[in-house]
């Protein structure tokens, strides 16, 4: 299975006709998993934790939306084997795991699955950050890469720009024009070391990610994806009320 890095949007991705549709055939040209993993900028733990096994009720981690971004549901099965694999690999002092059996998927995971995977009918893992610190994510993802093997979907999902002061503006404001720019160059040069140093090494880098919560996930896809590098491609860019939503796909 390849790895991605999603930008997964707001709740209100789900009206959005172009960004639904982008998501939907990116879905139809992958091979269908057998499991998907989520590694969400929602979801920070240390240590890395484990979610719901079962299918349980969603996380309605927003405020502020209308009634009916409350009442979606993606009821998928849950992925106990899955769950077993990943404690196995990532057993070891260096990266401890925890289970929080009643952590349901949250809207960095269940946003981009209702319009990827509608049916809702492949089981669905969700596993927390233990850290923002990009060599350690690479690390985590380095250790999850088997499970591509074995059918696993893995999903970094986060936001390619993630400074809500875009939200207000009229236009796509140039700080995010600009790292996402440097993001896209960074990838196809395959230039991990500047990746990894990214609010030093890129334009803006500290406009575009005030907070790095949604730019980590990438980190994990990429220690997963670290031998197919070469073989890339991304599957949606442009911008989304100015912020960069750019989605990559590796091997």
């Amino acid at each position: 299975m390849p790895s991605l890095y999603l930008s997964h949007g707001a709740p209100p991705l789900a009206d959005d006709p172009v960004w639904t549709r982008q998501l939907a055939e990116w879905s139809r040209n992958l091979p269908r998993p057998k499991a998907i993993l989520m590694v969400s900028a929602h979801w920070e733990e240390a240590p890395l934790a484990v979610g719901a096994t079962t299918t349980v009720p969603l996380v309605y981690d927003f405020w502020g939306f209308p009634e009916r971004y409350y009442t979606v549901r993606y009821p998928a099965p849950g992925a106990p084997e899955l769950a077993a694999r990943v404690r196995a690999l990532l057993h070891g002092p260096d990266t401890p795991v925890q289970d929080h059996p009643d952590r349901g998927l949250d809207h960095g995971a269940y946003v981009p699955l209702v319009e990827m995977y509608p049916e809702a009918d492949i089981p669905v893992l969700q596993i927390s950050m233990p850290s923002l610190q990009p060599q350690r994510l690479v690390h985590v993802g380095r250790l999850l890469a088997p499970l591509r093997d074995e059918g696993v979907l893995i999903v970094g999902s986060g936001f390619f720009t993630h400074n809500l002061q875009a939200l207000g503006s009229p236009t796509t404001p140039n700080w995010s024009i600009e790292f996402d720019d440097w993001g896209k160059q960074a990838l196809q040069s395959r230039d991990i070391d500047a990746l990894l140093d990214f609010r030093e090494k890129a334009p803006a880098g500290r406009l575009a990610h005030p907070r790095t919560e949604h730019f980590a996930p990438l980190f994990v896809t990429l220690g997963a994806a670290e031998e197919e590098l070469d073989d890339q491609k991304t599957a949606i860019d442009g911008f989304w009320h100015g912020l960069a939503k750019r989605s990559v796909q590796f091997g």
